[in-house]
């Protein structure tokens, strides 16, 4: 994903929503939202080309996203694929902990990513631009392709939509989707410096991103209720097109965590 917003115990019904846009080459190939046989348990897209994903959820409850860090004059030409991060967590047992405490240790073989682990009871942040491990507090939390809640334009305006979608008490997909579609571009003094050429910072500053070559892939959406139900939406615009929709109850499925 390129920009996640994430209330955390913060809604009476929903104690985890979380709404992200995917943003990518559109040549690179992808597979959309499905539950995957080779790794029994996720549901999330696929990134062909690296064999990872960039955000997922499995049958027990486990949920991750990762974002890429925006430095293009410190790209490592051969670094491991980042989207593995949230597949081999969401197969694991490993706890949180244990898991971002081993990622921290080999975190600079990587380019820059920021990973969401955990789900409603717990919930992780961690850079490999940043320090330790955060495990994080009840909130409304966003994060793009800088470090957790920068206040880039487009992070602050998603925060405030997702804070007014959870003023109703049923938590709406299709309005949760609708509002991931803004293309809105941000004034230029208020865009971040992140070493691209300036016309890129504008573009990129909309929410919904759409060039010639790059662009918003997809959005996804994914709620966890009081009773143990997980929904996940996701739809996808360009090359294809389509909506994936899945519910499920985690609660039947209890972790072995060590």
């Amino acid at each position: 994903m390129c920009l996640i917003a994430f209330a955390y115990q913060q809604h009476p019904e929903y104690p985890l929503i979380v709404i992200a846009n995917r943003d990518e080459f559109y040549a690179r190939p992808t597979e959309q939202a499905h539950w995957w046989t080779d790794k029994p348990g996720i549901l999330a897209g696929k990134d062909s080309q690296g064999g990872g994903t960039w955000m997922g959820v499995g049958r027990n409850g486990r949920f991750a996203a990762l974002t890429n860090y925006r430095e293009p004059q410190n790209i490592i030409a051969h670094a491991p694929t980042r989207g593995l991060l949230v597949t081999e967590y969401l197969e694991g047992n490993m706890s949180i902990e244990n898991y971002l405490s081993g990622i921290h240790e080999k975190g600079q073989a990587y380019n820059g990513f920021n990973l969401l682990t955990g789900g409603p009871e717990e919930l992780w942040w961690y850079s490999n631009r940043g320090e330790q491990p955060e495990k994080l507090e009840p909130g409304i939390y966003g994060v793009s392709n800088a470090l957790l809640d920068s206040p880039w334009p487009k992070l602050v305006n998603l925060k405030g939509k997702l804070s007014n979608l959870m003023e109703s008490r049923t938590f709406d997909h299709e309005l949760a989707l609708a509002a991931l579609i803004d293309r809105s571009i941000a004034p230029d003094l208020d865009l971040p410096q992140t070493g691209v050429p300036l016309e890129w910072e504008r573009r990129l500053s909309a929410m919904y991103i759409e060039m010639e070559k790059y662009g918003t892939r997809c959005s996804t959406v994914l709620s966890y209720d009081r009773s143990g139900m997980v929904r996940f939406t996701e739809r996808s615009y360009v090359p294809d097109r389509g909506t994936v929709s899945e519910e499920f109850s985690w609660k039947a499925v209890v972790p072995n965590l060590d």
